[in-house]
């Protein structure tokens, strides 16, 4: 999705802006993680099994990626289909309630990600964007296709 240079406003989520949620909605959100989720957790451990030493959430480089190696410049990310707007045309006309907010939060969550990898690509950084699902479905694959960008880096391992 392309998008212009204006920002998407996301509207503030509160009853006084006509949102509204239960308390057991509330519970539920309040226990979603940023960091250190199940599919990070299980890549980084894939990552360490392999020899592979990295940062986690290095805030001195744009977007706080989920993993990163500076010496080869990559920054790998472990986006949440929900929260990064995984298949966004076919999902966004399925979304019940609350949908002046919940449009645009995931609409400005996908630009951002594309500002991040924007300005990572300008710091000479490799990108990988993982969906947590292909985590969960095809860890291996995710794996080699760092290992893969790795070896040609020349990294020497084991």
């Amino acid at each position: 999705m392309i998008y212009s240079n204006d920002k998407i406003k996301v509207p503030r989520f509160s009853e006084e802006e006509g949102f509204y949620t239960t308390r057991k909605r509330s519970k539920m959100m309040s226990k979603i993680r940023s960091k250190n989720t199940k599919p990070e957790l299980i890549f980084r451990k894939a990552l360490w099994e392999k020899g592979i030493r990295y940062r986690v959430n290095n805030k001195q480089l744009p977007g706080n990626p989920d993993v990163s190696i500076k010496k080869y410049k990559l920054a790998i990310f472990i986006d949440g289909e929900y929260w990064h707007g995984y298949n966004w045309d076919e999902r966004k006309p399925k979304l019940k309630t609350n949908k002046r907010f919940w449009i645009p939060k995931i609409e400005r969550n996908m630009q951002r990600d594309n500002e991040v990898n924007l300005e990572l690509n300008d710091m000479g950084y490799t990108i990988f964007r993982f969906w947590a699902h292909e985590l969960k479905d095809n860890l291996n694959t995710c794996i080699n296709d760092v290992m893969v960008y790795l070896h040609l880096s020349g990294l020497n391992t084991r």
